[in-house]
């Protein structure tokens, strides 16, 4: 090779490098551009708290992200205000050594006017994982026009998602909405890029739904999993002597977690994961907000400390 081709070669090459560089980084798996098993907690439970204070309480209780509400009408950060709001939250957040890996939207339809500003917001914040809106069944129409319906909405999504990098997820939760049955979303999500929609799957609600076989469903969409939701519930009756669902802490409940992380495990799954406070901490709204913070705050840390136990022994 002459030197002047050497030359032109090399140089060639030393513009490729960066710009390949960039393109695998963008077409890697999100759960590999931040920290693995990333604890978080969603910040729903908490409204009565700032973004210094909610960041503060969360660093003291040992989280390491927050899964932040960005969504009417309670919302940590209302869509109508997340250029100003969201930066806000992610200040305070990384000033105590936190991240904000992943938010809660209410985010259904990619033509909605709040839709683009959320996304677009909250990926130049560094965020890779947003919780979707729910979808209901709409009962004038079948089972499959009802999934019809859903998978053209998913897909205009997934195209907003990947000009921003974001995976948006689908929570399945308890129900009879779309997702309730984690089968809804196998059947959803199987030929859509799961680098852009994809499953916030929920171990308790899987488990509430099919006691016995949500490891089933867990395999199944296991590919389009990037962030979880971590909670624990028991079977209850109410005053009325119907039977209903209730959280409870983790690991005192009907969830198996031993064959939750082990099947997490074998799917290399590791993106955030984000414990959700459904049951009574304790609270007294009466306090002032440092007291009602320090009350709290044992209940809110013992969860974290059981999930650190899970992932250790996993």
């Amino acid at each position: 090779m002459k030197r002047r081709e050497f030359v032109i070669k090399s140089a060639m090459m030393g513009m490729i490098a960066p710009l390949a560089a960039h393109v695998k980084s963008f077409a890697a798996p999100t759960s590999a551009l931040q920290k693995e098993n990333t604890i978080c907690t969603f910040s729903k439970p908490f409204p009565w708290m700032g973004y210094d204070d909610l960041a503060e309480f969360l660093a003291e209780a040992g989280f390491e992200g927050i899964d932040l509400s960005v969504r009417l009408p309670d919302g940590h950060v209302l869509p109508e205000n997340v250029e100003r709001d969201l930066p806000a939250a992610v200040k305070a957040a990384q000033q105590r050594g936190l991240s904000i890996p992943m938010i809660v939207t209410a985010i259904t339809d990619a033509s909605d006017p709040f839709t683009e500003r959320v996304l677009k917001t909250a990926a130049d914040q560094g965020v890779k994982y947003y919780r979707l809106g729910y979808y209901q069944y709409d009962s004038r129409l079948t089972i499959q026009q009802n999934f019809d319906k859903v998978r053209s909405q998913l897909d205009a999504l997934s195209k907003v998602n990947a000009k921003y990098g974001l995976q948006g997820g689908n929570q399945n939760h308890v129900g009879v909405n779309v997702g309730s049955p984690v089968w809804d979303l196998w059947y959803l999500l199987k030929d859509i890029d799961p680098r852009y929609i994809g499953c916030q799957y929920d171990v308790r609600h899987a488990a509430a739904e099919g006691i016995n076989s949500w490891s089933l469903g867990y395999e199944a969409i296991a590919p389009y999993i990037r962030h979880e939701c971590i909670k624990d519930y028991v079977y209850t009756q109410d005053n009325r002597g119907r039977w209903t669902v209730k959280s409870v802490p983790l690991g005192s409940g009907a969830v198996d977690f031993s064959k939750y992380f082990t099947l997490r495990k074998k799917h290399g799954i590791n993106g955030p994961l984000s414990i959700h406070y459904e049951f009574d901490l304790g609270d007294d709204p009466s306090l002032p907000v440092k007291e009602r913070m320090k009350k709290i705050l044992p209940a809110v840390r013992k969860e974290v400390e059981t999930l650190r136990t899970f992932l250790k022994n996993s």
